[in-house]
């Protein structure tokens, strides 16, 4: 299948990062390539671009997309190991870093990888498909109270408790193997009248997916090890797609733009913690009318922008 994606944001992205043409940049979840391209255009021979991605089929997908740059580096990994995977290629300090923490259109479209509740097919969801956890993993062996945590937690449902019981008694001695068999159990668990406003799985797969992928449990360190790599007025951007990440996000860029933790009637700092970032965008950059109409799945999209100081 090919790999399609429409990438999100990207003129903003683009004027966000502030591109210098003999500049050093990360894309940390290349996809297929669509913001690399566009920051690839604006570097000389003496840029460079360092494209990293933890699924393979997007990785094979980036290198033909990009194949007319010869200054590019692609690197199998996980964004979270970010300060090693700099290390390894003797870079220091970068100019700027970006995250698109969505999963790609081809990831969801092709029903094989079980990320969809639209389309029945083995559980997987993993970005990475070497990866030990599946859904399948998470749905037939955490207990009940593990699968409520995590849906209420990660999904913001207010059927988690029931959907996390009927989960359980379902699975019995043959587990519960497709996305088709969840979504039946998650419609089962939720009343009708609360399955007007969108599909009633769909907070579900979102927390099944964060778990398997740990999504949220990466953020705090790879933001922080990214910050650490910057360059002085170097950006970072990122791109979230749910609140949970941009809560996260927002905190985190917070804590860098503002370190000190004496307390508010102190005169004067004593904890000698200095900020590192300075944060570009207040309010998280959103996409216009336009993208919304053209792109359903920008809908809930949200840029974050930091300079390091």
């Amino acid at each position: 299948m090919e790999f399609k994606h429409v990438s999100v944001l990207l003129g903003e992205c683009i004027e966000a990062l502030n591109i210098k043409e003999d500049g050093i940049y990360v894309d940390c979840t290349l996809g297929g390539g669509g913001h690399s391209y566009e920051i690839a255009k604006r570097l000389s021979n003496n840029g460079r671009l360092i494209g990293i991605d933890q699924d393979t089929a997007a990785l094979s997908a980036a290198k033909e997309r990009l194949k007319e740059f010869n200054n590019v580096t692609y690197v199998h990994n996980n964004f979270y190991n970010i300060d090693s995977i700099l290390k390894d290629l003797n870079i220091d300090k970068v100019d700027g870093i970006l995250m698109d923490l969505g999963v790609s259109s081809y990831q969801l479209d092709e029903a094989e990888r079980g990320f969809s509740y639209m389309k029945d097919a083995p559980l997987d969801m993993r970005m990475n498909r070497e990866s030990d956890l599946s859904a399948y993993d998470v749905v037939n062996t955490y207990s009940e109270e593990q699968l409520f945590k995590i849906i209420k937690e990660y999904g913001e449902d207010n059927f988690a408790k029931r959907i996390a019981k009927f989960i359980v008694e379902r699975r019995g001695n043959e587990g519960i193997k497709t996305t088709g068999e969840l979504v039946d159990i998650v419609r089962a668990a939720i009343p009708a009248r609360f399955q007007k406003d969108g599909h009633p799985a769909k907070r579900t797969f979102q927390a099944i997916r964060i778990e398997v992928n740990k999504e949220l449990e990466i953020l705090n360190k790879a933001v922080e090890d990214s910050v650490n790599h910057l360059n002085s007025a170097g950006r970072i951007a990122i791109i979230t797609f749910h609140s949970l990440e941009d809560r996260k996000i927002k905190v985190k860029f917070k804590e860098l733009e503002n370190p000190c933790k004496c307390p508010s009637d102190f005169p004067i700092c004593v904890c000698e913690k200095k900020p590192t970032i300075k944060i570009v965008s207040r309010k998280p950059i959103e996409p216009s009318e336009e993208e919304r109409e053209n792109n359903s799945r920008s809908r809930s999209a949200k840029l974050r922008v930091a300079e390091k100081i």
